[in-house]
C-alpha cells in the first residue's frame, strides 16, 4: 500500500503518491478507461487525487468527480486548482481576482460533485491581482468551507514568504506548492525548498519523471516512440521538447544499471527520487492504463542509499537544470 505524509505542518495528511489526471483524463484517453485507471489507484492505496479546473477544459474535473462516485468522501483527500482561463476566456476569466476565484471554485464543486476541496491551489501567481486580493478572497472560502487547506503552484521563495505572512494575517495556512521537480529538473532546490522549509509548506511535485524521459524509453538517435507523450500534441508534447536533446536522453540511459542495482524500474527509481527529499510531501503521478499505476506505487516507502544518489547526480550533473532564476519565470507577467 501507499504511504502517507504530513502535508506542510498541518495534520493533513496526503498519499506520497498521489494521482493527477492533467494530461490524460478527457484528453488522451477514453472516459471508461479514465475510470478504470481512477479505480486502479484507490485498489492500489492511492486516496490522494490533484486536478484542476482547466484540465481538458473543465473536462477532467467532471470525470474524477464521475470516477469517484459512491466512496466515502471522508477517505479521499482531493485538490484542485484556479487560475487559468475556463469557457471564453473573457475578461474577467483568468487570474486570481476574487471575482475569477468564487465563480471557479463553485464551478469545480459542482463538476466534481463535492461540498468541499481538501486542497485549494493558486495554480500560477496573478501579478495583475493584488496579492490581499486573493489571501482575502482564499480566507473566506476556507471559512466558508468551501476548501479546508489552501496551497499554490510554482511560486517563487519571495511570493511564498509574502503569501505565507498574510495567509497567517487572516487566519488560515499556506500548506503546499507544486512545482515541477525531477532528477533533471531541480530549479526549486536552492530557494524554494529551503524557504518552504523555513514556512512549515510542502511541495506536492509535478512531473517526476521528466514527462516520461526518465522512464528510459526515448533513446538518443532514434525514432520517438508511437503513441508517446512525445509525439501526441494532446498529451503535453510541448513540455516534454526540452528533454529530448540526445545528451539529456545519453545521461538517462546511464541509469538504467542504478535502477536494475536498487532492484527498480526506472518510473520507479525517477518517482523514488523526488521521494527522498523530505520537503516533498507527495509526487504527483498521472497513467493512461490502470497497469502503469502498478509499477508507480512501488516507488513508495523505498529508500535510495547515498551512494546511489550520488552515481544518480553524477549521471545527470552535465544535463540537469539547476538554475534557482528559473522559478521566475513560470507565472506569466500578464493575464493576456
Amino acid at each position: 500500500m501507499v504511504n502517507y505524509r504530513y502535508l506542510g505542518n498541518s495534520g493533513f495528511k496526503v498519499t506520497e503518491i498521489t494521482y493527477g489526471n492533467w494530461v490524460t483524463h478527457a484528453s488522451q484517453v477514453e472516459n471508461d478507461a479514465a475510470i478504470a485507471t481512477v479505480h486502479k489507484a484507490l485498489d492500489l492505496g492511492i486516496t490522494s487525487f490533484d486536478t484542476a479546473d482547466t484540465y481538458a477544459n473543465t473536462a477532467a474535473e467532471s470525470i474524477l468527480g464521475e470516477a469517484l462516485k459512491g466512496q466515502r468522501r471522508e477517505s479521499l483527500e482531493i485538490f484542485t486548482k484556479v487560475y487559468w482561463p475556463t469557457g471564453p476566456k473573457g475578461a474577467n476569466d483568468t487570474g486570481l481576482s476574487r471575482k475569477h476565484i468564487f465563480e471557479s471554485i463553485n464551478g469545480s464543486l459542482n463538476r466534481l460533485g463535492l461540498d468541499y476541496v481538501d486542497l485549494y491551489q493558486a495554480h500560477r501567481y496573478d501579478y495583475e491581482t493584488p496579492i490581499e486580493e486573493t489571501m482575502q478572497a482564499f480566507a473566506d472560502i476556507v471559512r466558508q468551507g468551501k476548501a479546508l487547506y489552501i496551497g499554490v503552484s510554482e511560486w517563487t521563495a519571495e511570493q511564498l514568504r509574502e503569501g505565507h505572512a498574510l495567509a497567517k494575517q487572516m487566519n488560515f495556512q499556506l500548506v503546499s506548492n507544486q512545482p515541477q521537480y525531477s532528477a533533471l529538473w531541480r530549479v526549486i532546490e536552492n530557494k524554494v525548498v529551503p524557504t518552504s522549509e523555513g514556512l512549515g509548506m510542502s511541495q506536492i511535485v509535478w512531473s517526476p519523471m521528466a514527462q516520461g524521459v526518465l522512464s528510459g524509453k526515448y533513446l538518443p538517435g532514434q525514432p520517438l516512440p508511437a503513441g508517446s507523450r512525445a509525439t501526441d500534441d494532446k498529451s503535453g508534447a510541448q513540455f516534454i521538447k526540452s528533454f529530448l536533446r540526445d545528451e539529456v536522453l545519453e545521461a538517462v540511459q546511464k541509469l538504467k544499471p542504478l535502477a536494475e542495482q536498487a532492484g527498480l524500474t526506472m518510473p520507479q527509481l525517477a518517482i523514488a527520487w523526488v521521494l527522498q527529499n523530505k520537503n516533498v510531501a507527495a509526487a504527483l503521478v498521472g497513467a493512461s492504463r490502470p497497469e502503469q499505476l502498478e509499477d508507480s506505487v512501488k516507488a513508495s516507502g523505498v529508500t535510495l542509499d547515498a551512494d546511489l544518489l550520488e552515481a544518480m547526480d553524477a549521471a545527470l550533473a552535465p544535463v540537469a537544470i539547476t538554475d534557482p532564476e528559473e522559478t521566475y519565470s513560470v507565472s506569466p507577467k500578464t493575464r493576456v
